[in-house]
């Protein structure tokens, strides 16, 4: 019993004081070596040179918590570069941004180190994570190219993006006839839509997203988070009028409008297979 009390302790992130990765327990739980992907959802392929992704990691590593304590996150790399690997072997170009043009982070200790298609993925996009485009450039550049943006998750996602107005100005963009994708704690950027405005131009749309009970609960008790979050996820969203169809973590995805979004990092795989279905359908020529 005590060695499983002590596995169950977030372990220390000598990078950063009282910062914190979450426990063993924890990991032996959620994260595995391989992913579900199981094929692509069409052999049909884009074949023209005109319609990319733009992808938005974060550049914020360390969340600081209520109890003052750090948990070192980024993005989740199953729920970045499995939707990743779908869209670009469907033909789809990738581009990558951050808020800051800073590298954008991930939540390495939940790599699957055995898993081909997200080794494809990185393997194609690790430079554009390691030297993205700043956000602001790329809207000042034009977003005409770009037939969906895609926001991943991981903790990391509730860092600076759902505050920033760059984000707004993007997702703006995007509403009028082009496709979001999000997942997991992905939707946080959804709040940035109605930043200095008096309503969020989401309210109204139906998502799935992390559950807040997990979060609040057994998320902190094995450890895999240093004590609770800064701010409530789903909370927040709902605040904004944004209805949160999901009170589990079960892999399930939906998709309301233009906009498609998954609960967890198990819904990676399926929500990387719709959004290609979505994106052939509509931006396919």
């Amino acid at each position: 019993m005590a060695q499983d009390t002590q596995d169950r302790n977030p372990t220390p992130d000598p990078a950063e004081e009282n910062a914190f990765f979450p426990s063993p327990y924890s990991l032996s739980q959620y994260t595995s070596d391989k992913t579900d992907f199981d094929g692509l959802a069409t052999q049909d392929r884009y074949t023209g040179n005109r319609w990319k992704v733009l992808v938005i990691a974060t550049d914020e590593r360390y969340m600081l918590m209520r109890n003052g304590r750090f948990f070192s996150t980024g993005n989740h790399p199953v729920e970045t570069l499995l939707p990743i690997h779908h869209i670009a072997q469907a033909g789809y170009g990738i581009d990558v941004a951050t808020v800051s043009g800073g590298p954008g982070k991930f939540e390495w200790w939940a790599y699957p180190k055995d898993d081909a298609a997200t080794r494809t993925a990185l393997d194609a996009t690790r430079e554009a994570f390691r030297s993205p485009r700043r956000l602001a450039d790329v809207i000042a550049g034009g977003l005409d190219d770009y037939a969906a943006i895609f926001i991943p998750g991981g903790h990391g996602a509730m860092n600076t993006i759902p505050a920033h107005t760059d984000v707004r100005d993007a997702l703006d963009f995007f509403l009028d006839g082009r496709l979001i994708i999000t997942l997991c704690h992905g939707p946080a950027a959804l709040l940035a839509a109605g930043v200095g405005r008096d309503a969020n131009p989401f309210a109204g749309y139906r998502i799935v997203a992390f559950p807040d009970s997990l979060d609040l609960g057994a998320n902190i008790d094995i450890g895999y988070l240093p004590g609770q979050m800064p701010w409530n996820l789903g909370e927040r969203l709902r605040e904004a009028g944004i209805e949160i169809s999901n009170d589990d973590m079960s892999g399930a995805t939906t998709r309301d409008r233009n906009l498609l979004t998954g609960d967890s990092p198990l819904a990676a795989n399926r929500l990387g297979k719709e959004s290609v279905l979505a994106l052939l359908e509509e931006f396919g020529s």
